[in-house]
């Protein structure tokens, strides 16, 4: 079997990949997970200063997953780059980092640092952070707001732009497809849902921020929707992610138009999780007779 994707030129083993802010920067699982299986690791957002994040509390279960309200807390660019690239280096695994920021110029610092890095292969671009030019809205809210930022993004940028699409918006295909058109080179969708949770025996919210992002199983039928959507829209590599849990459920994102996808919030449930959907993707192919995983890409229908 050939279980080998490419995207933006970019060879990936396999189809799995760790999704941001799930699985820092691979040290927190390398105990659980043999790093050299997956297709990549997609680290946890990196801005150009360290970020405190939110007030707690900040993560809270619900039904079928969990709301978060991290805030992208992260050291900064300067302690990711002495740090967790010396660590990444040693795997073969291909390396995507997620990069934030809350003006374009702080995503390009990043960008053009991250440029001087060999070990790094792409580059995963949060648009769900909050525009502090444009009132807090978020990047990826505003078709015209994300086309002027992946096009100042792609003049800068020594490795391939995925930009990560927000789920929080009117028509998911209008963004996946201002993204094409400022010459993003894929896209991974879907960032969480926002959601909210109150505890009604303190008549208090379960978030200090009130709202959070929702991941995990239950938003699964909206990401896959939203994938075929945007995936069906453009004619770049899109990364689905969204509630995946085992090996079927990757295989349908791949079904309907995924090229890979990202694991989340199942590292929390079983830190072993990335790997045993790797096994199931790879038992389901053998079960149908499927040569090459590409065959199943967007074959729904």
């Amino acid at each position: 079997m050939n279980t080998k994707v490419t995207i933006a030129g970019v060879v990936f083993q396999n189809p799995v990949m760790a999704a941001s802010g799930t699985f820092g920067s691979g040290m927190e699982y390398a105990e659980f997970v043999d790093l050299n299986r997956l297709g990549g690791i997609v680290t946890k957002g990196v801005a150009n200063v360290p970020w405190t994040g939110n007030p707690t509390p900040r993560i809270a279960e619900v039904y079928g997953g969990l709301l978060n309200a991290i805030g992208l807390q992260n050291p900064g660019i300067e302690v990711f780059r002495s740090r967790d690239l010396p660590f990444l280096r040693q795997f073969e695994t291909r390396v995507i980092v997620n990069v934030c920021g809350r003006t374009a110029a702080d995503y390009l610092e990043v960008v053009e640092k991250l440029g001087e890095e060999p070990a790094v292969d792409m580059l995963e671009i949060n648009v769900s952070c909050p525009n502090v030019k444009e009132g807090a809205i978020a990047f990826g809210q505003d078709a015209r707001v994300l086309c002027d930022l992946t096009r100042q993004l792609k003049r800068h940028a020594k490795q391939p732009i995925i930009m990560k699409l927000s789920p929080n918006v009117t028509d998911i295909s209008e963004m996946a497809k201002a993204a094409e058109a400022a010459g993003a080179d894929a896209l991974s969708l879907i960032n969480t849902l926002t959601g909210m949770k109150i505890d009604v025996h303190r008549r208090q919210f379960a978030l200090a921020n009130r709202t959070g992002g929702m991941s995990g199983p239950a938003i699964k039928p909206v990401a896959v929707r939203m994938v075929y959507q945007a995936a069906h829209a453009v004619k770049i590599p899109v990364i689905g992610m969204g509630g995946i849990l085992t090996g079927e459920d990757a295989v349908e994102f791949l079904l309907a138009g995924a090229c890979a996808v990202g694991v989340g919030a199942a590292n929390f449930l079983n830190p072993c999780a990335t790997v045993e959907i790797i096994e199931g993707i790879e038992a389901y192919m053998r079960r149908y007779g499927v040569e090459n995983v590409r065959e199943l890409v967007g074959a729904a229908g």
